[in-house]
């Protein structure tokens, strides 16, 4: 049996047909792994489980547990601790404990569940957390003996605060307004759900405000010690790493260490912007503000709902009242007609030759057939006059637009051929520009300028289409370009730029 097909078998007893009955066993075992308890018999299953109806039999639980062995989420061995004669002894007994596969399971199950029971939350206390683990971190790290421990037990608390706070923070962007649960409920639970999240809203943003200055300043202050600091923890985690050559150990020290990094650009990424990005902060201050216009709508809506709200019921009692009050027949039979639209068959002037004859009182029983294009039944409009339209022709239109476009991409050749030398240049000395070059050479700079993350840094990547390689070096704070093009004069800081065409774009 292949690995996927063992997997797969794991989850069997949850869509099996007694899979209430095979959930109430696991309950049972996980509950015995939460309680340190090794194994299980079944009498002590038997017991122990919260059955949804009267207690099986114990031979339908050995049954049950016997399936779940076979199913690889339980493991089985036999009990010899109870044999008190050579009969006992021959007789099946087993104990039962879960298997890795069904502890894995049961944990995915519990988080699985945990999850859609989760309810959004944005948390202030994390971010008093946050702040006090980052200025502890910048205590330690500035103490003239370093600990490398609780610099790493600090760094754990960190990160275990800030992903609960960015996980209750995307649950909380995902669906804040519960137009759902508001769309149920009746008027005073709304105004009242109103209220209360009008002002949790307000409290959590003004705290974040005010915390997220000053979270912004902690990182940047320990930003020249992390490079350090992460090292030193990736290190100590290495020792605990399964014994290896010094290799072995060298690649899980930069396991760690890139782990770790990781784990320090999402936090920095969340209060302090990175280029063209806002930090995830202002995003979810932004969100936070957009959920009461969003509340207010659906309050709107459901007071719209209330004030248009339609009763069949009413409607035809009032009816009832009106034919009641109808002096004759006649009467009746017009607001019969006006009322559920019971026209003659001379109201569809459909057949213009047969019903022109056709008096008013006919009824449609008594009319001719109507005869219905199929166009009509398709579009709902019958076969229009007159000729159909002359196709154009197209062909000089094309020309055109082929010449354009093979002018445009000669333009675009020719200046990617002036710019991508390969050589580095300042960009004060690189002259006039016509259009086509000085759009490339915006294109290229603003995806450099992308990966920038400063002003004084120097930044190297690849464009978009994989076809050149783009490094620009910033030079002194006072220095200034100036590009000459059409438009213009484009002007600012001065950098060395060097452009290469890659081995995609030779």
């Amino acid at each position: 049996m292949s690995a996927a097909e063992s997997s797969a078998d794991l989850f069997r007893h949850v869509s099996a047909e007694k899979a209430a009955f095979y959930r109430c066993i696991m309950e049972v075992f996980a509950a015995a792994k939460r309680q340190y308890r090794l194994q299980l018999r079944p009498d002590e299953v038997l017991v122990e489980a919260r059955w949804q109806g009267p207690a099986p039999r114990i031979e339908d639980v050995n049954a049950a547990l016997a399936q779940l062995t076979a199913w690889g989420n339980l493991e089985s061995h036999p009990d010899t601790a109870r044999v008190s004669s050579l009969s006992d002894f021959y007789r099946a007994r087993f104990l039962y404990r879960l298997s890795q596969g069904g502890e894995a399971v049961e944990s995915a199950l519990t988080v699985f569940v945990q999850t859609l029971q989760r309810r959004a939350e944005l948390q202030t206390v994390a971010l008093e957390d946050i702040a006090s683990r980052l200025e502890a971190l910048r205590v330690l790290v500035g103490a003239s003996d370093v600990d490398v421990a609780k610099i790493h037990e600090t760094m754990r608390d960190l990160v275990r605060v800030f992903e609960g706070l960015a996980e209750n923070a995307q649950a909380f962007m995902a669906g804040v307004a519960r137009s759902i649960e508001l769309q149920r409920a009746e008027a005073g639970s709304v105004a009242s759900y109103k209220r209360r999240l009008i002002d949790y809203l307000e409290r959590f943003m003004g705290d974040l405000v005010r915390r997220s200055d000053s979270i912004a300043r902690l990182i940047r202050a320990l930003e020249p010690q992390v490079d350090a600091m992460l090292q030193q923890v990736a290190a100590r985690e290495a020792r605990d790493a399964a014994p290896d050559d010094a290799r072995g150990q060298a690649d899980a020290r930069d396991r760690y260490r890139a782990i770790w990094q990781e784990r320090w650009i999402g936090l920095r990424g969340w209060f302090i912007s990175t280029g063209n990005e806002p930090p995830q902060a202002e995003l979810l201050r932004a969100r936070a503000r957009s959920a009461i216009p969003q509340l207010l709508a659906a309050i709107a809506a459901i007071n719209e709902r209330r004030s248009g709200r339609s009763d069949r019921s009413a409607d035809f009692r009032v009816l009832a009242g009106w034919f009641a009050a109808c002096g004759d027949d006649d009467a009746a039979h017009r607001l019969a007609r006006a009322a559920f639209a019971i026209n003659p068959a001379r109201h569809f002037l459909l057949n213009v030759d047969a019903e022109a004859e056709l008096p008013a009182h006919t009824p449609w029983a008594e009319a001719p057939p109507l005869r219905i294009h199929p166009r009509l039944r398709q579009y709902g409009e019958a076969t229009p006059r007159g000729p159909l339209p002359r196709v154009k022709d197209r062909g000089e239109a094309r020309a055109l637009l082929a010449v354009q476009l093979a002018q445009e991409s000669a333009q675009v050749e020719a200046a990617r051929r002036r710019l991508a030398t390969g050589r580095p240049a300042r960009l004060s000395d690189l002259g006039e520009l016509d259009p086509a070059a000085f759009g490339l050479f915006l294109g290229l700079l603003g995806e450099a300028l992308s990966e920038q993350r400063g002003p004084d840094a120097a930044v190297e990547r690849r464009t978009g289409d994989g076809l050149l390689d783009i490094r620009l070096e910033p030079l002194a704070a006072d220095s200034h370009a100036s590009i000459a093009t059409p438009h213009g004069i484009f002007a600012g800081r001065d950098h060395v730029i060097t452009i290469s065409p890659t081995q995609a774009g030779e």
